[in-house]
């Protein structure tokens, strides 16, 4: 595999060899001083450049970063997403990664936005005095009572659905409802968990991929145990795992902001599937 210097180096002078090009900045991870360092980092990439259809009409000047195992091109795809950019995602032999993503002259504003940027290389002076880089634009930002009393209500709320999925033995809109709607309040509750006990000064992650780094061990273990296989038993371990984090994390964020947990939906709703879970 090719060294960060190494490509570094080569992203840096395909853009220094090429007048077209105007400007580097990095963006992602690698640029986010507070982010676990390792070689499956993604190098984000964005080429100010002068005009975007040389570039989309001779596909082949890619080639210059190396042999690829595959390639996406987000805007030749189903949904573009029209910002007036141009991806090319490259996956290469060497197990690198280059998001690659091409701006024209007028987005060099736009392009340095996220306070995760660092200015590789700037010939015409567009960007005089971008600040150091941080994770500050991710920091989990505090909920107000409607959010957080939202939250809460979904996630109990969403659980009859998984629980009509696994007795009806629709094991794809069971999994699906509970791993995303139901997960994703449960996600926001510990990230608001996090922020309480970090300043909400910290990130979580995309996904929650620093839950481990930032909750405590013994509730990882239990977000741990909110997967499941397919068995409909283990299903059910999962949901009332997810039901007890679910509860020791909102009673802590309640708390935190002086805001109400209902605990009647929380017994209605954990008694109800108690009784549902009896049925299988």
């Amino acid at each position: 595999m090719r060294t960060e210097e190494e490509m570094y180096a080569l992203i840096l002078n395909v853009a220094k060899n090429d007048p077209r090009i105007r400007g580097v900045i990095l963006n992602g991870s690698r640029a986010n001083p507070n982010a676990p360092k390792d070689s499956f980092q993604d190098f984000d990439i964005v080429y100010l450049v002068k005009e975007l259809d040389p570039f989309i009409h001779d596909r082949n000047w890619i080639d210059l970063f190396g042999p690829r195992l595959m390639l996406q091109m987000p805007e030749t795809m189903r949904y573009p997403t029209g910002n007036g950019r141009f991806n090319w995602l490259m996956l290469f032999q060497d197990g690198n990664r280059l998001d690659l993503s091409l701006a024209p002259l007028d987005q060099a504003d736009q392009v340095v936005s996220d306070s995760q940027s660092i200015v590789l290389l700037d010939k015409d002076g567009f960007w005089p005095s971008v600040p150091p880089a941080s994770d500050q634009d991710y920091w989990v930002t505090p909920p107000d009572a409607l959010f957080y009393a939202s939250c809460c209500n979904n996630f109990w709320w969403c659980l009859q659905n998984v629980a009509k999925g696994i007795l009806r033995d629709e094991l794809p809109y069971a999994m699906m409802m509970f791993h995303t709607v139901v997960r994703q309040e449960l996600h926001d509750m510990l990230s608001w968990y996090i922020g309480a006990q970090q300043g909400f000064q910290v990130s979580s992650g995309k996904m929650g991929k620093y839950f481990k780094r930032f909750l405590p061990k013994d509730m990882y273990e239990a977000y741990a145990n909110t997967y499941s296989d397919s068995c409909p038993a283990h299903i059910w371990q999962a949901v009332f795992a997810a039901c007890d984090l679910f509860r020791q994390a909102a009673v802590v964020v309640a708390k935190h902001f002086d805001f109400s947990y209902s605990t009647l939906d929380d017994l209605n709703m954990t008694n109800y599937l108690k009784a549902m879970a009896s049925l299988r």
